[in-house]
């Protein structure tokens, strides 16, 4: 048995298509079904279609004009337009069909004198049943169905996923494949808004369509996105977006490619050929276990507190949770406890109601009631006064709070994630931070390491700060010389990532060409350096370093070169150099 979808569509749906819908459910075979629906639907159907189409044998005492979108979601196979303004207008449709143009002359154009206006009525009706005879009796609707469903089958055999929705983000086209790669069904997807199907967004935060603007000039545009399915698991998509046109250039909708990366970035990662994540760069070892503990606490709610000397970038690696989780729709908002006086932190973090103290003169939110959806980021927890962690344990505990001046209780849902440079056992200990506040923040700890135990990342942290440089002033290609490197690499950097990115800014103001020299470099990096030309290779490894990699590895020495970043003859000369990181057997 034949089945298939046709839709008849003309600008107010009032004549034209009610007649080409009327003629076809009389002629359609068996399981096909047959719709009509207007651009701009006029309030009912003209009386004289319902005489001349009864005088045919066709009763459509029952029709009503419909609107397009009255009708999703429904794939179609086939769509007809029987004017001009139809073909202009007419929409992106469910399952992507073939449009054919019929322009059935509208018998109310001429404007005929009453007396031969029936005559103009059974003029169209004519033409329009001799249209649809054709469609079917001549096997030009099978023909295009066909079309249809081997475009469909080729599309729902790529292991890419496809999805294609129109100007407003309505998905028009939902792919097995896209379907198997988000977990989402064609069923549950088409005819839905992407972003109320994908929450997080799917594109993330660059979606174009979110600002219409952005689609002039459109060409091409390559995303790497995160997305996690209905059941939590994280993948990494390679997405691929193209512009969908009319035939005269005006950009309709977008087509988008998803292809799963995540085995091949789990891989690179391992293998340490990834130079960063979330926007964080780092091949060390020690950096890559960070990434893999970002990935997977993001997935979850609980607390997060991260731990690391000034510099180590704390709040990179926060915001790196909250974009990698299903709250990277909302707020991320930090603030620093530290930075804020005892008197206005309370405020600062909760809020307060008018007249609450002295200078209260409105209502004001507070940041975590900014936060709702999101994650608040309390940088330097360890300063917040008594009487504040007092109120953060209650909000870790039962989710509310109560602004400044107010007896009134409010939930909040934010994610809690805390930093510190500080020891907060220590503090604990010594009395400047609450115990039971400790153990609720520090649900899931992540110590970051400081630069001088991950000194294989420099090179490519110094290169990542010169492109940074130039991509951001405009300013031409700078290249640092092997000696400035060998004072880089013997430095300890107290201040971390953030000190080796204000040195380079340094020497980059020093430099007088595009090449940076020792002599460039801050006098804190130079002093106690003995010059040579090159360092040996036993200065950019460390002891710990190589004997935690080897572990890793199972002691192969080749895998154990690739992750640390080095040549296996670099590694062979400061493992003879340095005979106990082998362990003897």
């Amino acid at each position: 048995m034949n089945t298939g979808k046709i839709l008849f569509i003309c600008t107010d749906n009032a004549v034209r298509s009610q007649m080409a819908e009327g003629f076809a459910r009389k002629i359609a075979p068996q399981g096909i079904d047959v719709f009509s629906a207007g651009i701009a639907p006029a309030a009912e159907i003209h009386p004289l279609v319902f005489q001349v189409m009864k005088a045919a044998g066709v009763d459509l005492k029952e029709n009503q004009p419909k609107k397009i979108s009255d009708l999703y979601p429904c794939r179609f196979d086939l769509a007809v337009t029987l004017c001009n303004d139809a073909r202009k207008n007419c929409p992106v449709l469910d399952g992507a069909p073939a449009v054919v143009d019929w322009g059935v002359a509208d018998p109310l154009s001429t404007k005929p004198l009453p007396v031969d206006l029936e005559k103009e009525f059974q003029t169209c009706a004519r033409t329009v049943e001799n249209l649809v005879s054709d469609l079917f009796h001549r096997g030009y609707f099978y023909a295009f169905s066909r079309q249809k469903k081997n475009f469909d089958l080729v599309l729902n055999s790529l292991p890419e996923g496809i999805i294609a929705h129109d100007l407003n983000r309505r998905i028009f086209f939902f792919s097995n494949g896209a379907s198997r790669l988000t977990g989402v069904s064609p069923e549950d997807a088409v005819g839905k808004d992407c972003h109320e199907i994908f929450a997080p967004h799917l594109c993330g935060k660059e979606c174009s369509f979110c600002n219409k603007t952005n689609l002039v000039n459109f060409d091409e545009e390559k995303r790497t996105i995160t997305h996690r399915d209905r059941e939590g698991i994280r993948k990494d998509f390679q997405m691929t977006i193209v512009p969908m046109t009319s035939e005269d250039g005006v950009v309709k909708g977008v087509i988008a490619s998803l292809r799963d990366r995540t085995e091949e970035k789990k891989l690179k990662r391992i293998l340490g050929e990834e130079n960063s994540f979330a926007g964080i760069i780092g091949r060390d070892y020690k950096m890559l276990q960070v990434f893999e503990l970002i990935q997977d606490v993001s997935q979850y709610e609980a607390p997060v507190h991260i731990s690391g000397e000034t510099g180590t970038g704390k709040e990179l690696v926060a915001r790196a949770i909250h974009n990698e989780s299903p709250r990277s729709d909302g707020s991320f908002v930090p603030i620093n406890c530290g930075a804020l006086p005892e008197g206005l932190i309370e405020s600062e973090l909760f809020g307060h109601v008018k007249g609450a103290f002295t200078g209260a003169v409105r209502d004001k939110k507070g940041r975590f009631e900014l936060a709702e959806g999101g994650t608040i980021f309390l940088d330097e927890v360890a300063d917040l006064p008594k009487n504040v962690q007092v109120k953060l344990l209650r909000f870790l505990q039962e989710g509310t709070l109560e602004k400044v001046g107010s007896e009134k209780s409010m939930h909040i849902n934010a994610r809690v994630i805390s930093a510190t440079n500080k020891d907060l056992k220590k503090e604990v200990q010594n009395d400047n931070f609450r115990d039971d506040l400790f153990y609720r923040i520090n649900v899931i700890p992540i110590c970051l390491p400081p630069l001088r135990e991950k000194k294989n990342d420099i090179p490519l942290l110094v290169e990542y700060f010169l492109r940074l440089v130039e991509k951001r002033y405009g300013k031409k290609k700078y290249t640092i010389s092997e000696d400035a490197m060998d004072v880089m690499m013997d430095y300890r950097w107290p201040g971390n990532v953030r000190e080796l990115e204000n040195a380079l800014q340094f020497a980059i103001v020093k430099c007088r060409d595009n090449n940076i020299q020792v002599k460039n470099l801050p006098m804190e990096l130079i002093e106690g350096f003995e010059t040579r030309s090159r360092r040996g290779p036993s200065r950019k490894l460390d002891v710990d370093t190589v004997i935690s990699v080897l572990e890793k590895t199972g002691g192969n020495k080749a895998k154990a070169a690739k992750l640390i970043g080095v040549g296996r003859a670099t590694l062979y000369r400061f493992i003879s150099e340095h005979p106990e990181v082998v362990p003897e057997i």
